[in-house]
């Protein structure tokens, strides 16, 4: 019979093991505790699952029956036979993976390990880490021999924040597994839960690797577009008629300038770049590319400067409103959001600058980033500001009687609102 374990029950964990409680036990373990007191309640803050569907996957006993029992106790997930690992793996501040949320839900599994079990990774990691930074882990906690006693699979997450389209399983999930037997198992096993099918990758490298490359892959591509968007904005060609032309053509690739942010496009590039170094290859354009994209806060708070000088506007102590923080819209997700870099441009220039953005947590903005945001609509006066930065495109921002004027700057960054209510578009 098979018993999951998924550790970690943040955007990717949750709804992997609210899915899998549709045909398993599933054991669902997060060190919060308020999370997991959340969950028992049938709330979930990432907005990920929804309140009903969470509800009747849950259960309140840890059974051998289909369900879903949320647990912050490691003792609740003994009788396990997967392991299924979703915890983030971040860069600290200067770009180098961060490992050690993976090291401790490993060393975590590691001293849960039986014979015959099965860990899965789903963390997003460059080529190789999973065998060379995790099995250690697991052999040296468990006592136990790989390959031998307890086997590994990886399959990468796919999740999209905020996206009710491309949910778990309607997108098709790479499997892989350290034996060619382990592979198939792990294929089988998420095979009878995803409906978009599975790929069942030769190694766990190669799993890894194609999970890497999708987001680098994009980062550079919006790195492209945003290099386009400096170079027509000193020729005052407007980016977004730019690409509307280009896009005519059948083959042409409709990517969008903006700031790249969020847990994988702003952060997967880095993993590959530190692995490329670590075995003799500087890696040009992928970083090229991240270093662009990480300038685009800088930029557009220059715009924004550039568009209050050129209508007269007093620039130190000028009212500045920021319109979102999250990393994208509709989405509550804070995580590395590029918003951040707008508001300490400006701030650094000597601007007083308000952020509102109904869809983030006030006291998650304050934990992570040291702001203050306004906390509802009542506290906004849109005519009392110098000057406007649409930065998330999230879509309550419609309801705002946004119109530019001869008085006040608006930016739009998403190209959002419509022409003839704005100044300038990145």
């Amino acid at each position: 019979m098979k018993k999951i374990g998924v550790i970690g029950l943040g955007y990717v964990g949750l709804p992997l093991a609210k899915l899998f409680s549709t045909r398993y036990s599933v054991v669902g373990y997060d060190i919060d505790k308020a999370r997991i007191e959340e969950l028992k309640a049938g709330k979930d803050s990432t907005l990920e699952v929804d309140e009903n569907s969470l509800k009747q996957a849950l259960i309140n006993e840890n059974t051998d029956q289909k369900g879903l029992f949320c647990t912050y106790d490691q003792r609740d997930l003994t009788d396990c036979n997967f392991y299924i690992v979703t915890v983030p793996t971040p860069v600290d501040s200067y770009n180098n993976p961060v490992f050690t949320p993976l090291l401790s839900a490993s060393k975590l599994v590691g001293k849960l390990l039986k014979k015959g079990d099965i860990v899965i990774y789903e963390s997003t990691v460059y080529p190789g880490a999973t065998e060379e930074e995790c099995v250690p882990v697991l052999e040296s906690e468990s006592g136990l021999v790989f390959n031998k006693d307890f086997f590994v699979g990886y399959s990468p997450e796919r999740i999209n924040p905020g996206d009710r389209k491309h949910t778990v399983d309607k997108i098709v999930k790479v499997t892989s597994g350290s034996t060619e037997e382990t592979g198939k198992t792990v294929d089988e096993l998420y095979a009878s839960v995803i409906l978009a099918g599975t790929h069942l990758a030769p190694s766990i490298k190669v799993a890894e690797a194609a999970k890497v490359i999708e987001n680098s892959q994009r980062d550079i591509n919006i790195a492209f577009v945003n290099e386009l968007a400096k170079i027509f904005s000193l020729m005052s060609i407007d980016t977004n008629d730019v690409l509307n032309a280009a896009s005519t053509k059948w083959n042409f690739l409709p990517f969008k300038p903006g700031l790249v942010g969020g847990h994988c496009i702003g952060v997967d590039p880095y993993y590959l770049a530190q692995k490329a170094q670590e075995v003799g290859y500087h890696p040009e354009i992928i970083l090229a590319g991240r270093r662009l994209n990480d300038s685009m806060g800088q930029f557009i708070a220059g715009e924004v400067i550039k568009e209050m000088a050129r209508k007269g506007q007093r620039i130190k102590g000028a009212k500045t409103l920021i319109l979102g923080i999250t990393f994208k819209e509709n989405c509550p997700d804070i995580r590395n959001t590029k918003v951040i870099d707008i508001y300490k441009e400006l701030n650094a220039l000597h601007l007083d600058v308000d952020v509102y953005d109904p869809w983030a947590s006030f006291d998650d903005v304050k934990k992570e980033y040291g702001i203050e945001i306004l906390k509802n609509k009542k506290a906004l006066d849109i005519t009392s500001y110098s000057s406007i930065i649409l930065a998330v495109a999230h879509d309550v921002f419609r309801d705002l009687n946004i119109n530019k004027s001869a008085d006040q700057v608006v930016y739009d960054v998403k190209g959002f609102f419509e022409r003839q209510k704005i100044d300038k578009r990145l």
